[in-house]
């Protein structure tokens, strides 16, 4: 009994010690020993191999195409005309075709006529066409200047300057040519109205304080205000579309630059700083 119970331990431990298959493969009376669990062998850690840098290609922002049209004036036909052209400066087409100097154009609101001045009678003279050139009508017909039209921003006035009492001023009339107002009266001249988005106010330029200076008055010429108060030349150019700045040239440092400042003649600001003359600003609608 004691030979049977070490025959028993001896087999038990060389279950242990050799392969699974040698230790189950008697059927006739050793027990069959609890196979060890396998372990599952851990998988070494793999460091990531560093990547290049991929090169990033700038991508162009795309340019949205022009529309709409450019009224201008060149002497390319040897004189002052004026032409209109795509946004994009094709279909370039002269609009007059006079012997005398045509040149200024201004757009109407509805883009259906252009204001310009022409010298076809002899002087200075406000006239109006029809945005292909046709019915080209003289506004003013006054012996003396007339010229740099502006279209109120609802179409119905034109604001322009004109020494027909004796030196320049700024005047209104219906966008027909009749009921002429005469918006400033200073011996002084005062010349190149330009309309407030809103048609309540009239930016333009005036001489009355020794120096070319920007006023701002009322669209019926009441209130004029010095906005830019300054011994320099100070020229205005155009509104912003909101109304609340004005943008502007002045040679306050030297040379002309581009200034901007608030409606009411604060925060004058210089934007272009440049050796070089800058001049006449125009607004983005």
């Amino acid at each position: 009994m004691k030979t049977a119970s070490l025959l028993i331990a001896f087999l038990f431990v060389a279950c242990l010690t050799v392969p699974l298959a040698a230790c189950g493969g008697d059927e006739g009376g050793a027990p069959t020993a609890e196979p060890t669990p396998t372990a599952t062998a851990e998988q070494p850690t793999i460091a990531p191999s560093p990547s290049a840098t991929p090169t990033v290609t700038p991508i162009a922002t795309p340019i949205a195409p022009a529309t709409g049209k450019i009224a201008f004036a060149s002497d390319r036909d040897g004189n002052e005309e004026v032409y209109v052209m795509n946004a994009d400066g094709t279909g370039q087409t002269r609009l007059t075709d006079s012997p005398a100097g045509d040149s200024g154009p201004a757009w109407s609101p509805d883009r259906t006529r252009i204001a310009f001045d022409s010298k076809r009678d002899g002087n200075f003279e406000v006239y109006v066409m029809n945005a292909d050139g046709s019915g080209q009508i003289n506004l003013t017909n006054n012996p003396a200047d007339d010229l740099f039209p502006d279209w109120s921003p609802d179409g119905t006035r034109i604001a322009f300057e004109s020494e027909r009492d004796g030196n320049m001023d700024i005047y209104v009339m219906n966008a027909d040519g009749s009921g002429v107002t005469r918006l400033t009266d200073n011996v002084a001249d005062e010349w190149h109205p330009v309309w407030s988005p809103d048609g309540t106010r009239i930016a333009f330029v005036s001489e009355r304080d020794g120096n070319y200076e920007v006023y701002v008055m009322n669209a019926d010429g009441s209130s004029p205000i010095n906005l830019t108060n300054n011994p320099a030349l100070d020229a205005v150019r155009a509104w912003s579309p909101d109304g609340t700045r004005i943008a502007f040239t002045s040679d306050r440092d030297g040379n002309l630059e581009i200034y901007v400042m608030n409606a009411d003649g604060s925060g004058p600001t210089c934007l272009t700083d440049n050796p070089a003359w800058d001049h006449e600003p125009a607004w983005s609608p």
